[in-house]
This record gives structure tokens, sequence and C-alpha cells, in this order.
């Protein structure tokens, strides 16, 4: 009779957790879908070209900071520092980007410089000492923030020439351009986590470090790479950040690696390593810049937003505790 019960329930918890498994993996379009029919519903100024192209302006740097992060967590990693790094690329930028002084490509060069070889001092500090990668970008997170005060001694580096301002606030052919460069970062980082042999390695690492040493893999040449990408990506959001406001300012991205970190795990980017995709990334940036919208639209006050926000990150990291293999 107890061995009856016992089967009863294990086949009734097998297929409870196989039912959240399934909405794991199809819930997020399908609640991004939802979202978009009720917001649309009830406010008519949401369903609009104009809204929907402010929604994915607005999203396009999170979205990019969240492309950097999902590498590393994919990896079984974290990276805190990307905020920092998007005040020390913007600042480092701004100060080259004055009128009659450089080309745009110069500004850009350097900024972008700025954050690979921040990005490479993460990956080295982490796979040199085997510090915990929450500590260490913990640490440097602090160190860019002074680092862009420093920089720009504490004061918004302003006169931008209007051949910078444009790569962040203009437009091609009445499409924002922070648009067009969100969809080319989507295309490549993909390319890199699906169709490359580094991508690959990514997943493995993530998945289980212990056998992807037995096979061969350099993990801290991986992890090396990771990091760069990640910080790469972040100085890309620091300087369209800098040109769209039109001023490098020392406090920017204060707080952006909790939305990007927020925008990978609700995309189904697993907190464990190994399970992760930039589609899901795109996706989860997208709902909360879409739920963010329509808050706004009907005039919810943002500390309701933020409680919100953490509901459904505390949501989405359950639903990765079930979907994750071994999970009882």
């Amino acid at each position: 009779m107890e061995n009856g019960i016992n089967t009863y329930v294990n086949k009734v918890g097998h297929s409870y957790k196989t039912r959240l498994r399934g909405i794991n993996k199809y819930g997020l379009m399908l609640a991004f879908i939802s979202i978009c029919l009720v917001l649309s519903f009830i406010t008519p100024r949401f369903l609009t070209i104009q809204n929907l192209m402010i929604i994915v302006t607005q999203v396009s740097i999170n979205a990019l900071l969240a492309f950097g992060v999902t590498f590393v967590i994919i990896t079984g990693g974290i990276d805190l520092s990307i905020g920092s790094m998007v005040a020390v690329a913007g600042v480092v930028a701004a100060t080259f980007a004055h009128p009659d002084t450089y080309p745009v490509v110069v500004p850009v060069a350097i900024g972008l410089l700025a954050g690979l070889l921040f990005g490479a001092f993460n990956g080295l500090v982490i796979t040199r000492s085997k510090v915990p990668p929450f500590i260490v970008t913990l640490g440097t997170m602090t160190i860019g923030r002074g680092l862009a005060l420093i920089l720009s001694k504490g004061r918004p580096v302003s006169n931008l020439s209007d051949s910078f301002n444009f790569i962040g606030g203009g437009k091609i052919l009445g499409v924002p351009t922070l648009i067009i460069i969100l969809i080319v970062a989507f295309f490549i980082c993909s390319v890199i986590l699906h169709k490359t042999v580094i991508g690959r390695y990514m997943y493995a690492v993530g998945g289980n470090e212990q056998a992807a040493r037995a096979s061969g893999i350099q993990l801290s040449t991986v992890k090396m790479i990771v990091y760069t990408l990640c910080g790469g990506l972040a100085a890309l959001a620091g300087i369209l950040l800098t040109s769209r406001i039109t001023t490098g300012q020392p406090n920017a991205g204060t707080g952006f690696e909790l939305d990007a970190i927020a925008a990978a795990i609700i995309g189904g980017t697993s907190t464990s390593g190994g399970t992760g995709t930039m589609t899901g990334t795109l996706i989860g940036a997208l709902l909360i810049g879409v739920i963010s919208n329509g808050l706004d639209l009907l005039n919810v006050t943002s500390y309701y937003q933020q409680v919100v926000m953490g509901t459904i990150i505390i949501g989405a990291v359950v639903l990765d505790s079930v979907n994750r293999p071994g999970t009882e």
C-alpha cells in the first residue's frame, strides 16, 4: 500500500515538473505576447509604431549589456562591473569626441578598447587568482566607477561632435541607429554563441568544468574571451548611451548590471551555467521594456514597477531551478 502511494506521488511530482519545464521553455514568448495583447487592449497608445520604436530604442542599451552577461553566465560566471564599464567607456570616448579634433572612428575605437581591456582584466584576475567572479567583479565595479570620476574630474564631458552624437541619436531611413546596431549585435552574438567553436566551449565550461577540462578545453582561455567580449559589449553600450545623451557622464550606468542580469535570467539563461540563448535574452530585455513602458502608460509609479520586476526575476529563477537537470 505504502509503495503504491509513493509511486503515485512520484508520478504526480514528475508530471508536475515536466509541465513546469514546458512552461519554462515556451512560457517566455507566450508571456511576452500575452502582455503585449493585454496592454494593447488597455491603452490604445501602446500598439503604435511610435511607441514600439520607443520601447526598442530604450531597451537597446540594456539588451547589449545583457548579451555580454549572457556569455558570462553561460560559463558559470557573473559580471557586476558592466555598469561601471559603461561609464568608463563613455567618458573615454567623450574625451576624444570633441568637434574638430579626431574623426568619429577614433573615440569609438578608444572607447571600445577601454571596455575590452577592462573585461580582459576581469578575466585575468578571475582565472589567475581563482577568486569567485562575484567578488572580483564587485571590486572592479568600484574601481571602474572611480576611474570614470578620475578621468572626467567628476564632471560631465560635454561639447561632443555632431558625427559622434549621430551614432546613438540619429536615424537611418527613419529607423533609429540604436535599433540598427542592436539588430547587428544580436546576430553577431548569436553566431558566436551557436555557430562557432568558442560558443560550444562556453556551453561545455558552464555545463561541467571538469568534463570540459578532461576534453582538452582551456578553461582560462574561454573565460578570458568571455569576459573580454562582455567588456566590449558594455563599452559599446556606454558609447551609444554617451552619444544619445550627448555627454559623457561619470555616474552613467549605475544599476545597469542588475537590469542586464535580469534580462538574461528572465530569458532562460541558467544561473548554474551551461544553458542560455541570445534570442531568449533579447526577449527578456524586450519583456522588461514592454512592462516598464506599459506601466508608464498606465501612470503606475516607479515604486510598483520595481516590485513587479523583482517578482518576475524570482519567478524566472524558480523556473530555472525546476528546469535544471537532476532537480528532484
